[in-house]
């Protein structure tokens, strides 16, 4: 849990009172906003959401059949950590695992989708990647670039994590556990890429 009086100044000098794990799921039952577990989300432009869309419906079409559940941005994740609980939402994730139907969050994702704005050679993708590495129970990381075609891979594998960056339409993302790929021209399908 993370105390109540803790603090966190922005550089705005804007100060953030943190609250706990359960003042803030209290709170997201009855908020009409989205937040995670620290910071407000920010408005999706159209692409963002074509792209999730699209991640989304290939992963589903997939799964039919198999034990495995697609979810989109508003699946709520719990991130414990050695020393805090984190909540977020991720634009796609896949969770063979679920938490109960009752439940208003998930614990055990195997691959997490998110869509970046910079080209994926460019990408410091940070602190909630970080967190969200830590769980066991993830297979896939995926970063797909939004102004380009391309995406960063974090796969883990006999030795850890590893990382894999894409730039091929032609490429795709084989989810070996899940007996699934991801194939970028069908991520990007409707995609106009420019340098906004």
């Amino acid at each position: 849990m993370i105390p109540h009086n803790r603090e966190f100044m922005m550089s705005t000098g804007r100060k953030i009172d943190f609250i706990s794990v359960e003042n803030y799921l209290a709170g997201e039952q009855q908020s009409l906003v989205k937040r995670e577990y620290v910071l407000e989300m920010l408005d999706a432009r159209n692409a963002h959401n074509i792209f999730a869309s699209n991640a989304l419906r290939l992963l589903f079409s997939q799964l039919q059949g198999k034990p495995c559940q697609g979810f989109d941005s508003d699946t709520k994740m719990r991130v414990r950590m050695l020393n805090e609980t984190r909540f977020s939402y991720s634009d796609v994730s896949v969770f063979c695992r679920p938490n109960p139907q009752s439940d208003v969050f998930q614990d055990l994702p195997s691959v997490i989708v998110e869509m970046f704005p910079e080209s994926p050679r460019r990408s410091d993708d940070g602190e909630k990647r970080e967190a969200c590495l830590t769980m066991p129970s993830l297979t896939h990381y995926i970063l797909l670039a939004q102004r380009a075609v391309g995406a960063v891979v974090y796969e883990r594998g006999s030795v850890g994590l590893e990382r894999r960056v894409l730039t091929e339409l032609t490429d795709s993302i084989p989810l070996l556990e899940l007996n699934i790929s991801l194939s970028l021209a069908a991520v990007d399908d409707g995609i106009e890429f420019s340098d906004e």
